[in-house]
């Protein structure tokens, strides 16, 4: 009885791959379709059983036919479940070793980045490639030696679905992990994504960045200039992570000197790069003169002074060395910006907290702005901006405060 159940069982396998070999593209859709709604959260013994022992079979089919036709984009979606479907069976790991011999991986990766990839196809294509990195060390290497994480980085990049770019950062993280000899690798290629165009794939990559800091437990020299041009982002989630990450790799001495010095020198932007900047960033409408908005090099420079209050507020010895590289007076001239209402208010509250932590500073602030200003100052640093006329504004932007040099005489 139960050889004639399996019998049955071979015939109907064999007729199904009979129609699959002789059918058309059409026919093939309808199987997988059918194979898709009826075989979801199947294991690897249950697979089989379906199919009569030959699930690997029907595997190899499915496969070669998505190598076959994934540049013309037809019926990607159904050949890239069907996949995952075999992939994500439990006790089902000669499926991934079926797929990583004919080619699957390089195919995945191709699918990320062709124009006629549709964004679900690559969400897809990326859950191929999670399950293939999650099977262990050597997956993952073999994906980075695939050129896959300049892939990965350029699918992020180039990508306008969000669920695609958070699919992608999981993918890179899980590649990062575990994995010694290309975790680095991986690293500047996040550090590639930060001058992207695309705000989200700018938030996905700080996010990346930081999730790996505690993994490659260094960092570069190459991440100070592209990670602070995202101060100039309007876009605050963005600017949220920057600083966030400004945060973390202020404590590798690699970059902490880079770092530091680069941010009290945005304090004063360079105005000749002010609206050529703002055509680069924003090269569509924005460019518009007529329309526009702050200047990308303000909007960096409140978020910079906003970044140093943060920092001078959790570490006293980075404040102490804010205030040797000068910041005190580009924090004045920053104050002064009538044009930017952000960076007076920033600036303003960040030198609060200086002055308040350093006698000597609240000594020379107090003879640079006068009595008046200085208790208006110190009374209310939030509203400030509000409360000071042209001539005040003018002595904050004309200030001529040099602690550097005032702390050198003292040590001699």
């Amino acid at each position: 009885m139960a050889s004639g159940k399996s019998n049955t069982a071979t015939t109907q396998v064999l007729n199904l791959f009979q129609e699959w070999d002789n059918g058309t593209k059409a026919s093939r859709a309808k199987v997988l379709e059918d194979f898709i709604a009826n075989n979801a959260d199947q294991t690897g013994p249950e697979l089989e059983l379906e199919f009569a022992q030959g699930a690997s079979l029907f595997f190899a089919r499915i496969t070669a036919w998505m190598r076959l036709s994934y540049i013309n984009g037809s019926y990607l979606t159904l050949q890239l479940k069907s996949v995952n479907i075999f992939l994500n069976a439990a006790s089902g790991h000669r499926f991934l070793l079926e797929f990583l011999e004919v080619g699957g991986v390089l195919t995945c990766l191709e699918i990320l980045n062709l124009s006629s990839s549709r964004e679900c196809d690559k969400t897809e294509a990326i859950s191929i490639l999670l399950k293939v990195v999650r099977a262990g060390r050597k997956y993952k290497e073999l994906i980075c030696e695939s050129y896959g994480v300049k892939s990965i980085c350029e699918c992020v990049a180039r990508s306008n679905s969000e669920d695609t770019q958070e699919s992608a950062k999981q993918l890179l993280q899980e590649l990062a992990q575990g994995n010694p000899k290309y975790e680095m690798q991986v690293y500047k290629g996040l550090i590639a994504l930060l001058p992207s165009t695309s705000p989200k794939a700018q938030q996905v990559a700080t996010q990346a960045l930081r999730f790996m800091q505690p993994i490659v437990k260094t960092s570069h020299p190459s991440i100070v200039e592209p990670l602070l041009s995202l101060l100039r982002s309007l876009h605050l989630e963005v600017q949220f992570e920057a600083i966030e990450l400004i945060k973390d790799l202020v404590n590798y001495d690699e970059i902490q000197a880079s770092l530091l010095s680069s941010m009290v020198k945005l304090l004063i932007p360079e105005k000749n790069i002010g609206r050529k900047a703002n055509v680069e960033l924003f090269p569509e409408s924005e460019n518009d003169d007529s329309n526009a908005g702050p200047l990308p090099i303000y909007i960096q420079q409140a978020a910079v002074a906003k970044a140093i209050g943060s920092l001078c507020q959790t570490s006293i010895p980075v404040a102490e060395k804010f205030v040797q590289l000068g910041v005190v007076h580009n924090l004045l001239i920053a104050m002064g910006n009538v044009d930017y209402s952000d960076s007076q208010r920033q600036a303003s509250i960040t030198l609060e907290i200086i002055v308040r932590t350093f006698p000597l500073v609240n000594d020379v602030v107090l003879e640079a702005m006068g009595e008046t200003l200085y208790h208006i100052f110190m009374s209310d640093p939030d509203s400030l901006y509000l409360n000071m006329d042209n001539v005040q504004n003018d002595v904050l932007v004309s200030n001529k405060v040099d602690i550097p040099k005032i702390l050198t005489e003292q040590k001699a």
